[in-house]
């Protein structure tokens, strides 16, 4: 039996996925990008040339998440539906108010579900707390001497709360989310998980003798030739979590490109996107149709930062409706 825990335990992963065709130094962007190694505290993060721009080193990758809270574009990533589930299992059932939830951090002492770092929380898990109605604690341990994470943990954590909240506005439903670091009494925190997650939890945790560590899933290299694929989970759970649907009129912060009449018709933008969320064709007589997928667009930026005459800026709110079918960014008609 030991032995095949022992086993199960092993399809836990500590390096986050790298998605090539995401980064933003393979995709030759202006200004390039360095944030993952920069937000790593372990220098596990190794940026290489182009074909190997960036590495994850194992032996000092402890899995703390930062470098792909870092990530603009998605090209890191981890699987979201363990902490998803996670939360969603520990709310009340339908004819009962919402329990809290609870996660924290592998280091902190706290019971309950935990992460290997509060790094791993994103706006999208804290925006489906809020649009589950659950309200979610965040624990954390001594951060300035932690050997997983960074001492400015709880600094970042709040930046990522701002994302969620942003998002949530549009929906009128704002996150209950609190930080704060464990005390004394959280030792004594319940698991709790549906009669399917514990029997999960318990083959999954294997040997780590079910302190509520959430197993990780390794994810699958991404089938690039499927477009609905080349969109990171991170940004299809924000956009599932614009719950309940915003208002007809109401604008939804989501980062993304708009052009005006400077662009000259060159395929920079296209080709620098990291989800090829923007599409440029031209039709029989040669007019040129540049579309935003806006639902894949991850806000980088890339695009505003590489354009040559410096046609595309940044807009911050859109309808909702626009995630929902391609937008029409500029068109330029040939005499």
């Amino acid at each position: 039996m030991n032995r095949w825990l022992d086993r199960l335990s092993e399809l836990g992963t500590v390096e986050p996925r790298y998605t090539a065709q995401r980064c933003l130094r393979e995709r030759q962007t202006v200004g390039g990008c360095d944030l993952c190694a920069r937000a790593c505290p372990h220098e596990a993060v190794i940026l290489g040339p182009l074909g190997a721009s960036v590495q994850i080193d194992p032996d000092r990758c402890t899995g703390c998440g930062l470098c792909v809270q870092a990530c603009p574009s998605g090209a890191l990533e981890y699987d979201l539906t363990g902490p998803l589930v996670s939360v969603r299992d520990q709310r009340g059932g339908p004819q009962q108010p919402a329990a809290e939830a609870s996660l924290t951090c592998s280091q902190s002492g706290a019971g309950g579900p935990s992460l290997t770092c509060l790094g791993r929380a994103t706006p999208a898990l804290l925006s489906a707390a809020g649009a589950w109605e659950v309200p979610l604690t965040l624990i954390h341990g001594d951060c300035t001497a932690c050997p997983v994470g960074a001492p400015d943990v709880p600094q970042r954590l709040q930046l990522v709360l701002n994302g969620a909240e942003r998002l949530r506005e549009a929906t009128g439903q704002p996150a209950q989310i609190t930080v704060r670091p464990a005390q004394a009494e959280d030792q004594a925190r319940a698991q709790r998980f549906s009669r399917r997650g514990a029997l999960g939890h318990l083959i999954g945790s294997g040997r780590r003798e079910l302190v509520g560590l959430i197993p990780d899933s390794p994810l699958p290299f991404v089938d690039w030739s499927e477009p609905a694929e080349r969109t990171p989970q991170e940004w299809r759970w924000r956009k599932a979590s614009l719950n309940p649907a915003p208002p007809a009129g109401t604008p939804v912060y989501w980062p993304a490109p708009l052009v005006d009449e400077k662009c000259m018709d060159c395929p920079v933008c296209s080709n620098v996107c990291p989800t090829e969320a923007i599409t440029r064709t031209h039709d029989a007589a040669g007019t040129l149709h540049l579309t935003l997928d806006l639902s894949a667009c991850t806000g980088c930026m890339a695009c505003v930062d590489s354009c040559p005459p410096q046609a595309m800026h940044r807009q911050n709110h859109w309808q909702a409706a626009a995630l929902d079918a391609p937008l029409l960014l500029f068109e330029k008609f040939r005499p």
